[in-house]
């Protein structure tokens, strides 16, 4: 279905939500159509997005759509069923879910018990559920509003859950980032310096250059903890190993849109202020492995959020040569102390970037004996 036409059956004034890669039709299109705006918000997270909606229905008294991955209804149910589930306010709204990890469609091994639970976990939430896939019309689409106004009216949310390839739009916006240096060549740099360390990264592209930068100098795996889900979650793995484990430096490459999603482990990191602990995030402006789509984080200074937070020492990096001076000057250090190192990168990954060739079990497996030998 083009998704100009899948947007007019949805007839909405507001969207709201975090990028998915089976969504990216429906994303650049908002971006496209009204760039970021009071029409087109990406938001923090998942929750924050059923939250925005809420304000707008409350405002206007207008549905609002919601998009995400189906991997983001974990952080958007609290709102659901504490906020707008009719039992409660009663604030009905427009969920549009990518289907990762449909059943019988191979993904990646974050994503198939998720992909599993998407419909039923709907239905439990009481929110009505129609699947697009790549033959449904928009006619069928416009039906099962019709069909849904009693549901509305009470108080009810529908979601259209979307396979992969369902949903077609011909234009790439050009989402702009202000780096100078890759991200792979950043955690090239970090984990070239800080080697002997243990390492925890990041949801996406950024866990997968750094096992691709393993295999190319024919390093072990064993020091890295690859954080496959849980977007938004590794600076809290880290944050714990480093506190149990004070002998070793712990070595934690995050991103801009993870370091947003759960910006409160800013505030929980700098409060506990492990030694051991340096938290890089590289931030590229965009959410990369989803296509593209702005972050909050493209005109913001982490590195100036994390100083408020509390990290008692903090840099910012813009290129090689300032990355560089920054990590000579942390191996430097007489007397180790937390740290946080905002890493500005350009947006993109090489085409031919891979993923991990060991499972998320094997990985867990090879990181623990490592940090227990």
């Amino acid at each position: 279905m083009k998704i100009e036409d899948f947007v007019n059956a949805l007839d909405s004034d507001f969207y709201a939500g975090v990028p998915d890669s089976l969504l990216s039709p429906l994303c650049d299109y908002l971006y496209e159509s009204y760039g970021l705006s009071g029409k087109h918000i990406v938001a923090a997270n998942e929750g924050n997005a059923v939250a925005l909606a809420a304000g707008h229905y409350i405002a206007t008294g207008r549905k609002g759509v919601v998009y995400m991955q189906n991997s983001g209804i974990g952080n958007a149910l609290n709102p659901i069923a504490s906020l707008t589930n009719d039992k409660v306010y009663g604030i009905p709204m427009i969920f549009v879910v990518g289907w990762r990890g449909e059943p019988g469609v191979h993904d990646e091994p974050q994503h198939v018990f998720q992909g599993e639970i998407t419909v039923p976990l709907l239905k439990l939430l009481d929110i009505g559920v129609m699947i697009v896939d790549q033959n449904t019309e928009p006619a069928e689409v416009m039906s099962f509003l019709k069909d849904e106004e009693s549901a509305f009216a009470a108080g009810k949310s529908v979601a259209f859950v979307v396979k992969k390839g369902a949903l077609k739009y011909g234009v790439k916006p050009d989402y702009f980032s202000s780096g100078t240096m890759s991200r792979e060549s950043a955690i090239e740099l970090i984990s070239g310096n800080m080697g002997g360390s243990v390492f925890v990264s990041t949801t996406g592209k950024a866990s997968r250059e750094l096992f691709e930068i393993r295999e190319r100098r024919g390093e072990s795996h064993g020091t890295d903890f690859l954080t496959v889900g849980s977007m938004g979650h590794a600076s809290s793995i880290a944050l714990e190993i480093a506190s149990e484990l004070p002998e070793r430096r712990v070595v934690l490459i995050d991103g801009d849109g993870a370091a947003v999603m759960h910006m409160g482990s800013l505030l929980v990191a700098a409060e506990i202020a492990p030694k051991n602990l340096a938290h890089f995030v590289i931030n590229n402006g965009v959410h990369d492995s989803v296509g593209g789509m702005p972050t909050p984080a493209r005109s913001k200074s982490l590195s100036d959020i994390a100083k408020a937070c509390g990290y008692p020492r903090v840099y910012r990096a813009n290129g090689e040569k300032e990355l560089e001076a920054v990590l000579d000057g942390i191996l430097a250090e007489k007397e180790p102390c937390m740290t946080f190192v905002e890493v500005i990168t350009t947006r993109g990954a090489r085409a031919d970037l891979g993923r991990p060739t060991l499972t998320a079990k094997e990985n867990i497996d090879n990181f623990t004996a490592f940090l227990r030998d």
